[in-house]
């Protein structure tokens, strides 16, 4: 699942300077939402011929089934659950089923807590619905359907609202263990979970208020933050280090990797994070670990408060 992280383009519109709200945590009612638009998507009606289902008129028909769905949230503001199709079934048991056995060895214990209390088992998709109603009430945080990837700045802004932008669709079933694109494995056994945390979760809320008003230079360090963090980051636990960040916990290949010899773990430190160069096509070679979650936070805060 080497590409699945790849969450954004690497687009950077000019930042609007957005200097009328609080660099602070704070809970979004649904009447304050802003409006899902000016979102500047990858095609979604074609793949890239890397994708394992470029070239499956069947698989293409129904991924763009689904982000039509997903498309259709931006409209009613109604998540639409998706009635997954015995393949798309095997599909998830197959990666799930892979991974849980590592997490248990490698994943961080608040993680196995929030998989279970979100009920992500390895018997079925989860619906985006069902954890979204869940997320709202341990941390104020939602769940948007969206149906191809977004640009920076857009996708990282939304986690200002509390927002994470979900993909429904599913790999290909002839690489179960791999996808260039963000899916609903990557999402909901990767990312989802975390957002139980409330560290972890008004951390997340940090970085989307940079994202609304950073500079392109800014914009940049802010994605390799994430990178490190939501999607590759470890974190101290009773003397042990452990993963918890998506692209590890959705990835065999990755988690096994981590914790391999083959990678440098170092002690998390801000000004060498946001200037590490990172390739998302590759292993990481290099991964850095936080002390806590609310560490984390904290020295997050003050970054962003720093623009």
């Amino acid at each position: 699942m080497k590409g699945a992280t790849a969450a954004m383009l690497t687009d950077t519109a000019t930042p609007t300077a957005e200097a009328d709200f609080a660099i602070e945590n704070f809970i979004v009612s649904d009447a304050d939402l802003p409006e899902f638009k000016d979102l500047k998507f990858e095609n979604i009606n074609e793949l890239h011929l890397d994708h394992p289902g470029a070239n499956d008129v069947e698989y293409r028909t129904r991924r763009d089934y689904i982000a039509q769905c997903a498309k259709g949230f931006r409209e009613t503001g109604q998540i639409t659950d998706v009635d997954y199709n015995a393949r798309e079934q095997r599909v998830w048991r197959y990666v799930a089923e892979e991974l849980e056995e590592l997490q248990q060895k490698y994943a961080s214990p608040f993680y196995l807590r929030a998989k279970k209390d979100l009920g992500i088992t390895t018997d079925r998709i989860p619906q985006l619905s069902e954890m979204n109603r869940r997320l709202k009430e341990l941390t104020g945080f939602r769940l948007a359907p969206i149906e191809g990837l977004v640009e920076t700045r857009g996708f990282l802004s939304w986690l200002s609202y509390r927002v994470m932008l979900c993909t429904q669709y599913i790999r290909h079933h002839s690489h179960p263990a791999y996808t260039p694109e963000p899916d609903i494995v990557h999402e909901a056994i990767g990312h989802i979970p975390m957002f139980t945390n409330p560290n972890f979760a008004d951390f997340s809320q940090f970085i989307g208020h940079g994202a609304r008003i950073a500079t392109d230079e800014q914009l940049e360090q802010l994605g390799r933050l994430y990178w490190f963090t939501v999607e590759f980051g470890m974190v101290e636990h009773e003397g042990e280090i452990k993963a918890y960040g998506a692209g590890l916990l959705s990835s065999f290949g990755e988690l096994e990797n981590a914790f391999s010899d083959r990678v440098e773990r170092r002690p998390f430190d801000l000004e060498q994070v946001i200037n590490t160069e990172y390739t998302y096509s590759d292993m990481q070679p290099i991964l850095y670990v936080i002390p806590s979650y609310a560490e984390l936070k904290e020295v997050t805060r003050k970054y962003i408060e720093s623009f």
